[in-house]
């Protein structure tokens, strides 16, 4: 059964079959959601947020209109505007809460190389890379190589045109492998690129 098919079900009253939808994209939004918020220190939201993003598209079901995006594109466009918002909400009550040490303190932005080099794979300096991207050349960078979204789904949910998708993934891919060179390349060491 497609997505519209079930989407029809459900907007005709069988509204269980809402179920179907979220285990399909439950697994993916997470991870994308999860990585969105790896940056600040907030994935332990995750879970919250993405079942907040399956509340707002249930209640918004009736709005959605198979013309304009595909479900799946409406749906990530929902969950980086409640991830957006969420970070919004946490830097405002970071700033309201100036010094209360009840609160954990943030972790510092930048980590020493050389502790993350011994803490941590490969894999892990990408993920810490992206991290520090821009918020739209991460979310184009997490939708396109996490989420295998292809640059017309990827322009809907960001509100871009395919070429300025194209022109956040480069930039976003050139910025990774910039900050990787400095952990890859030692002095004395050739080839290692």
């Amino acid at each position: 059964m497609t997505d519209s098919q079930i989407i029809r079900d459900i907007k005709d009253g069988d509204v269980e079959q809402f179920a179907e939808l979220m285990n399909r994209y439950q697994r993916k939004l997470l991870s994308f959601i999860f990585h969105m918020l790896k940056s600040s220190q907030l994935e332990l939201l995750a879970e919250d947020l993405c079942a907040e993003t399956f509340y707002k598209a249930y209640r918004s079901l009736h709005t959605f209109r198979e013309a304009d995006a595909s479900f799946s594109t409406w749906l990530y466009t929902i969950a980086r505007n409640t991830v957006l918002s969420e970070l919004r909400k946490q830097r405002s009550i970071q700033v309201s809460l100036d010094e209360d040490h009840s609160i954990v303190p943030e972790a510092p932005k930048e980590v020493a190389p050389e502790y993350a080099l011994l803490r941590n794979e490969k894999v892990t300096l990408v993920r810490e890379a992206i991290n520090r991207l821009p918020e739209k050349q991460r979310s184009a960078l997490i939708l396109r190589e996490y989420d295998q979204l292809d640059y017309q789904e990827i322009a809907q949910v960001l509100g871009q045109t395919v070429s300025s998708v194209k022109s956040l993934l480069f930039r976003a891919r050139a910025s990774v492998k910039t900050q990787l060179e400095a952990y890859i390349a030692e002095p004395g060491v050739e080839g290692m690129n």
